[in-house]
């Protein structure tokens, strides 16, 4: 393979394009399948540049992990309005954590698999990602269930609970809707808040959560 010719750009406009070809690398093939000729193949450099700019593989996957950690996380925090009744916070929470995932599922398969099974640094960081997450997802379901139930004393060891359950069911559907067909962001949210949100016994007995605008 000859060598790859590269027109010049910044330094962080390049770094970018390189993380955008390992995340789909990386997400499609896996830490360890992955190569780092075809990421600088996919990114239009020279493997020597990658090299020059991340310095290693191992490096490069921790950059992506942490780059895409930081993006979903935002994502999840930017979809809640604070000014919102309970029940809509915590529906726009959902759906942009859903919406994040469907639209970056190569990210998503970085985060939630490759990043947990390749051991340290990189398990650390998706735990560290997750627990931001579940963190602000307790917030929601604290202000949630203390309104509902007008106790301002409800154990937080019961609002922590259902915060890691919501959380733990959020990755697991993500995971099925992006390899599931006629899955979408909003289905998938709408799925997990009538189970979160009404119930079970609501949904057996047919009585659902709707979301905004239906």
């Amino acid at each position: 393979m000859g060598a790859v010719k590269t027109r010049r750009m910044p330094r962080a406009v390049r770094e970018q394009q390189m993380l955008d070809a390992a995340v789909r690398i990386f997400g499609q093939r896996g830490y360890t399948a992955a190569s780092m000729d075809d990421i600088a193949e996919l990114a239009g450099v020279s493997k020597p540049l990658v090299y020059l700019y991340l310095n290693s593989k191992e490096d490069l996957f921790l950059a992506v992990i942490r780059r895409e950690a930081a993006a979903l996380t935002e994502a999840v925090r930017a979809g809640v309005r604070p000014d919102q009744p309970a029940d809509r916070r915590l529906w726009h929470g959902l759906l942009a954590f859903f919406e994040h995932t469907a639209r970056h599922p190569d990210a998503w398969s970085v985060l939630h698999l490759q990043a947990r099974t390749h051991g340290e640094p990189f398990a650390g960081e998706a735990a560290a990602m997750r627990a931001a997450i579940v963190t602000f997802v307790t917030q929601l379901i604290a202000v949630a269930a203390r309104d509902a139930h007008r106790d301002p004393d409800l154990p937080d060891h019961e609002v922590a609970g259902l915060a890691e359950a919501l959380v733990g069911a959020a990755e697991s559907l993500a995971a099925w809707a992006n390899t599931a067909d006629g899955i979408g962001a909003r289905q998938a949210a709408g799925t997990l808040m009538n189970f979160a949100w009404a119930g079970l016994g609501s949904l057996m007995a047919g009585r659902r959560w709707s979301p905004p605008g239906e």
